[in-house]
């Protein structure tokens, strides 16, 4: 039970069980605690997700929020195949979702009625509450290529809103991602959840990258597939290879997490990471591309570091962390694998308290990004 003093209580569990009614019954034992206002789950996409969706409906009683992962954060930091989570309760938060089906069919009207309900929400919470602010958490199908039109969508429409979020995704097998809602987990489809509190938060991104100065035109693209055919009008994989020094052949085998390609957006570079060489010799990258824009390569920075960084400016703000909601993306993680660095980050996330997964690609205010840590800092 919440203790009178607090103004928040938080509780983050996990399940490694690959039986979903075990899976969620460790999970909510964990997580239990009475007047949730929101439980958010992230769940391995290995699995039966029409089981585990009937296990959490019988379970939880208050609003359920959650996607499928290319893997997990948990209290003990990253894991793999599990079924991680928090539920939280305050006096001072309060938590609306809005779930978006049929992204591909999402016209201005259904636009416009799920804007418009959300603008009403605020209003109707800043009469009771002068002194809340919100915020917003986006999550959505991540291979439904949707998600620059409706982080967009939704940051123009609450422009005071920050929003951060993730895109869904299935352990890098490439075919299908959902979101949870309603008591079923839904592909094409996108959740909003509005978060207004009285509580100290912080929306947070950050990149262990910068840009130099070696350029690359995109001459021709498709960019509704995120698929570049020409850089500096040859082909996209042959000019990539020579930039950033070498081979052809090489290419495939490549890890792109460490020469990703970075674009100037309002002043500020953010990363644009390759999905994959096509056998055509295009690229596929995570992030919307069209033709003309000018990037840059980028140089790595220290992961640890930065990350560590991160957090210590964001403790000068909110020194008493409750919850860190964390979109990440999973080339951060497969670079962490690679250069074995898990001990030393899995011990920077338990010490700021960090639920959350590896994802398809993060949301930021009004950006669809890669290759970056995003999040929802609470405190007290």
């Amino acid at each position: 039970m919440k203790n009178r003093s607090e103004r928040i209580s938080v509780k983050r569990g996990y399940s490694q069980s690959q039986d979903e009614a075990e899976a969620v019954r460790e999970l909510a034992e964990q997580i239990d605690q009475p007047d949730a206002s929101v439980t958010v789950l992230f769940a391995s996409s290995k699995y039966d997700l029409k089981r585990l969706a009937g296990e959490v409906k019988r379970t939880f009683t208050e609003p359920v929020i959650g996607c499928t992962t290319s893997g997990e954060i948990t209290p003990e930091g990253y894991a793999r195949e599990s079924l991680s989570g928090f539920r939280i309760a305050s006096d001072e938060l309060e938590v609306y979702p809005y779930f978006i089906p049929s992204l591909h069919d999402f016209n201005s009207e259904k636009i416009n009625e799920v804007v418009n309900s959300i603008q009403r929400q605020i209003s109707h919470s800043y009469q009771k509450k002068p002194e809340a602010r919100c915020f917003g958490l986006l999550l959505i199908d991540g291979l439904s290529l949707m998600e620059e039109r409706v982080i967009a969508i939704l940051a123009n429409s609450v422009s005071d809103v920050p929003i951060a979020g993730g895109s869904a995704g299935d352990d890098l097998n490439l075919e299908k991602t959902y979101v949870y809602s309603g008591g079923e987990f839904v592909s094409d489809a996108a959740l909003f959840a509005l978060f207004i509190t009285t509580l100290p938060f912080k929306v947070i991104k950050t990149q262990h990258f910068s840009a130099t100065d070696k350029r690359l035109v995109i001459t021709r693209a498709d960019p509704e597939k995120r698929i570049v055919h020409e850089i500096n009008g040859r082909a996209a994989a042959e000019e990539y290879a020579r930039v950033i020094g070498i081979n052809l052949d090489d290419l495939k085998h490549f890890v792109y997490f460490t020469s990703p390609l970075m674009l100037r957006v309002g002043g500020e570079y953010y990363v644009r990471s390759i999905q994959k060489v096509n056998n055509d010799g295009s690229l596929t990258f995570f992030s919307a591309i069209d033709e003309g824009l000018v990037l840059r390569v980028a140089e790595s920075e220290n992961f640890v570091n930065n990350l560590n960084n991160t957090f210590n400016q964001v403790r000068t703000e909110i020194p008493n962390i409750k919850l860190t909601i964390g979109f990440d993306c999973i080339l951060r993680r497969l670079e962490v694998v690679d250069n074995e660095l898990e001990n030393e980050v899995n011990e920077i996330l338990k010490q700021n308290k960090v639920i959350g997964f590896s994802t398809y690609g993060e949301q930021f205010k009004g950006v669809h990004i890669n290759q970056t840590l995003t999040g929802i800092v609470l405190g007290e």
